[in-house]
């Protein structure tokens, strides 16, 4: 029986993971642990409705498959990414990528529809764990859903997780919405700090597991990356020579988001500020970053045959050529989200940029409570990065700020200082950050990656439910039975082997990944269990 794998691990535990993982545990539904055990696999149904979902969805993927100790299937919803993890999407991711308030409306039948056609495919999958990843406004939904259905039909209830914190943070009244996910969500994967404290004081469940683009350092560097080199340098020569860029052209980065809605908005603006730009630099080539959406390369390629200036298209997907343009390019002009912390990995000047329907736009006005809308001005609670937002996200407006970004020293410099500060608020939860950097300076750091200790998540739940109610398992012929080798295994229920267990599990993790070095035996100290208090916020729509 597989828990006996966990259990019986040559080696000591690894000190600051087991630590982590063993505070933020909490234990599962008995049923739930039957059927994964009785049925020798872990079925988990996990669904994504954007690009960059798509991509911590394949990581989770990928690290779930490396360390769990049975077999895991997949099925769901997911875009290339997953795909190439094995999951075959019920339909196409961007049949739910719909980004705005009025912008949604137009497309209100056909998400109900999907919504339906999504409940009776994990109904009919019998997943042991459902996980959606972001896209709030449809995974809410599903998971309401699914838990209503489970209540009327009586069905075995998977867990059901959410990766990445809606934005409360940003909206008025919004921690008060919280309260009403606790009846449907069982544990939130928070990818900031202050998350986790202000979903737990709130009733729900949730563990911080550090933000999701620390991957791509790991991804495109050596795993003896010390914590001190969070930071990507991709090759600009090499760069610049594959595409024949003149040695005196300037590079700009163009990134104007992931969703159809949101490019055709943007690039528009992109456009005419390059033209103007063009005057001021006469050598300018711009590198345009295409999401992995056939929609969005179908529209970049037919609007780019006009461009102004010479450019360049980066297919999506591609880490080492997107680092690679980063590396070659002066400045940056991006859609507001994810791309502004590759920004800060790639130590890359920006300016942020958005548009929406007016509505909208009134909206947020309206009912945010936050100043800045890019993720770096919020964590450090200042205009670092420019940011041209609304009304004043015109072409004029941008082809200014970008020239005084390349002709200012001073502010390129500000903006790259700051960056290795947003950086480590995103590392590994701050409770522990101090404890590891200490015991590992100098030597091997231990990847907390997000990917990795939510995979430990899930599989400590399943340890720690396994200790919860003993090793007894029902039986249709012979009632409820104790196995007594995996009790033997386990030890004297009179002590506390909770701890022992998730040690195991944490040297299980060590000796799949090769990623840890395993330190002493521990016993746990007075403040493990100590809530984190930092205070951070977060951005809009990360």
């Amino acid at each position: 029986m597989w828990f006996r794998k966990l259990w019986n691990v040559n080696g000591e535990n690894f000190v600051g993971f087991s630590r982590l993982i063993r505070r933020n545990a909490s234990g599962s539904s008995r049923s739930v642990i039957d059927m994964a055990v009785r049925d020798g696999e872990l079925r988990v149904f996990i669904v994504s409705g954007e690009v960059s979902g798509d991509t911590i969805g394949s990581r989770l993927m990928a690290s779930l498959k490396k360390l769990c100790p049975v077999p895991v299937r997949f099925s769901g919803v997911g875009g290339l990414m997953m795909s190439k993890q094995g999951l075959k999407s019920l339909f196409p991711m961007e049949d739910i990528a719909v980004m705005g308030l009025l912008e949604l409306l137009p497309h209100l039948n056909r998400i109900r529809v999907k919504l339906l056609e999504t409940v009776e495919a994990v109904l009919l999958f019998q997943p042991h764990v459902v996980v959606t990843v972001d896209s709030k406004g449809f995974s809410f939904r599903l998971l309401k859903q699914l838990r209503a259905r489970y209540n009327q039909q009586r069905f075995d209830a998977p867990v059901h997780f959410h990766y990445v914190a809606p934005s409360f943070w940003a909206w008025k009244g919004g921690e008060a919405r919280l309260r009403g996910l606790a009846g449907f969500v069982d544990h939130v994967l928070c990818i900031l700090p202050n998350e986790e404290e202000v979903c737990r004081s709130n009733g729900l469940a949730a563990t911080f597991v550090g933000h999701p683009i620390l991957e791509d350092v790991l991804e495109l560097k050596s795993k003896d990356t010390s914590p001190h080199e969070w930071k990507i340098e991709g090759n600009c020569e090499d760069f610049r020579r594959r595409h024949a860029i003149p040695a005196g052209a300037k590079v700009i980065s163009l990134l104007p988001g992931s969703r159809l809605q949101e490019v055709t908005r943007m690039l528009c603006i992109f456009a005419n500020a390059m033209g103007l730009l063009k005057v001021s630099l006469p050598e300018l080539v711009t590198v345009i970053h295409v999401a992995p959406n056939q929609h969005v390369k179908n529209y970049v390629a037919g609007i780019t045959n006009k461009w102004p200036v010479p450019t360049i298209l980066i297919p999506g997907g591609s880490l080492h050529q997107k680092y690679d343009a980063f590396s070659a390019s002066i400045v940056a002009l991006c859609a507001s989200g994810t791309v502004a912390l590759e920004m800060q990995l790639a130590r890359l000047p920006c300016v942020v940029a958005y548009r929406a329907h007016f509505l909208t736009e009134w909206i947020i006005r309206y009912k945010a409570k936050i100043l800045y809308i890019s993720l770096p001005n919020i964590l450090m609670d200042s205009p670092i990065i420019p940011e041209a937002l609304f009304q004043a996200c015109t072409p004029t407006n941008l082809a200014s700020l970008i020239l005084d970004l390349i002709h200012d020293d001073g502010l390129r410099e500000k903006q790259i200082v700051a960056a290795g500060k947003v950086i480590r608020l995103l590392c590994a939860p701050t409770r522990n950050s101090d404890e590891l950097l200490e015991q590992h300076q100098g030597g091997k750091f231990p990847h907390n990656t997000p990917r990795t200790l939510l995979a430990g998540v899930f599989l400590v739940k399943v340890a720690e439910a396994h200790e919860n109610h003993g090793d007894c398992h029902s039986d249709p012929n012979n009632g409820d039975q104790c196995r007594e080798d995996e009790t033997d295994a386990v030890g004297d229920d009179d002590v506390d082997d909770t701890y022992k267990i998730v040690n195991k599990v944490a040297v299980t993790f060590s000796a799949r990944t090769g990623e840890v070095e395993p330190g002493a035996d521990e016993t746990p100290d007075a403040d493990d269990t100590e809530d984190n208090e930092s205070s951070h916020v977060i951005v809009m729509g990360h």
